[in-house]
């Protein structure tokens, strides 16, 4: 003796639903993949931000606490930020670009120099995310402060 449930229809999915429930996950998928690709760009582009800030920070307050000149170096081919030994690797797709004082860069790296009574050599580093979005971040010679300035390319 078999059973059937619902009055002679058989359990399942019929091709209708089926077809309606792919064209809500291609909707879902459609609007949410690229919103969490320029969500992961956004996290990038803040992440390599803060660490070139960071490490400017971190150069001039130890400069002031040591009483000696640390240099700060940017390597534009490689997309790397040092402070002595410790190195900050930026996305390879964003742009980097530095203008600092001639007389302090060496093997051709960009040099931003801090000197132990708070001033420094000067310079912008701009940082630009694949988008268009980047920064200038700008190191006043005087007093070695730093500021930053939000750009966006159309």
């Amino acid at each position: 003796m078999s059973c059937q449930r619902g009055g002679g229809r058989s359990a399942g999915f019929t091709m209708v639903e089926l077809l309606v429930a792919i064209a809500i996950v291609g909707l879902l998928m459609a609007v949410t993949v690229p919103g969490a690709l320029n969500f992961y760009e956004s996290i990038q582009y803040r992440q390599a931000v803060r660490e070139v800030i960071t490490t400017l920070g971190t150069a001039r307050q130890r400069s002031l606490d040591t009483g000696r000149t640390l240099d700060v170096s940017f390597d534009l081919e490689r997309n790397v930020i040092a402070l002595g030994d410790d190195q900050q690797q930026l996305p390879d797709d964003f742009n980097l670009a530095v203008t600092t004082a001639a007389e302090v860069n060496r093997d051709g790296l960009g040099i931003i120099r801090f000197y132990p009574e708070g001033s420094s050599s000067g310079g912008d580093v701009v940082l630009e995310s694949p988008t268009g979005r980047g920064v200038v971040i700008s190191v006043d010679w005087l007093m070695g402060g730093l500021s930053q300035e939000p750009f966006d390319v159309p």
